[in-house]
């Protein structure tokens, strides 16, 4: 189960749950890596080299809430889903993700006055790849799965990258692109500061 510690709001952060709308398996084991299915020939990143499931995570100061291994998968690819959040004012939304490819996206965010605001979101390929964007390295793993091997000196790579919540009016939700090469393993929220958190929208 996911750490407690991160169900509330803590040191101007909130981790949001994403499992519910899991759709993908991108972690694996050795004895179970032919469930992998990240790309179109099912590589997967090594879970020995991952954290433990539903651990906190904090990278580059940032918490999240590292995914749980269920049935349904352990990350979103983006088909165009929403995804409610708590709603409050933010500046930024914090994402591990990673990408099949060097993505270039657009992602929808959805406020409580009924206002849409279209961000931009790039993210860098997962596979032995550089930070094309300026993302952070979050975890990179010596090794990647296959479905009937494991392949060392091919390094998979989850990143930390951000989303700006420019507008002052409380969000309600994210609209994810419709993308399947787009991955998002966990979101954590980042609170406007308290000063500002009660201006007018």
């Amino acid at each position: 189960m996911i750490n407690d510690q991160l169900t509330g709001v803590s040191a101007g952060f909130r981790p949001v749950p994403l499992t519910e709308h899991w759709n993908n398996r991108a972690i694996t084991t050795i004895p179970d890596k032919a469930a992998g299915g990240f790309n179109v020939w099912r590589n997967s990143f090594p879970a020995e080299h991952l954290p433990e499931p539903g651990s906190r995570v904090v990278v580059d100061g940032v918490p999240f809430a590292f995914p749980e291994f269920t049935p349904a998968g352990d990350n979103v690819r983006c088909t165009g889903q929403f995804l409610p959040l708590p709603e409050g004012r933010y500046d930024w939304i914090r994402l591990l993700t990673a990408a099949e490819r060097r993505v270039e996206d657009t992602v929808a965010l959805h406020f409580g006055n009924g206002q849409v605001d279209f961000e931009t979101i790039r993210v860098s390929d997962f596979w032995a790849a550089p930070a094309w964007f300026g993302e952070r390295l979050a975890f990179r793993t010596p090794v990647m799965h296959y479905p009937h091997h494991v392949q060392r000196g091919v390094p998979a790579t989850l990143w930390s990258q951000r989303v700006p919540v420019t507008r002052s009016a409380p969000l309600t939700g994210i609209r994810l692109p419709r993308n399947v090469a787009l991955h998002v393993f966990a979101l954590t929220l980042q609170d406007t500061p308290r000063e500002l958190a009660g201006r007018p929208s």
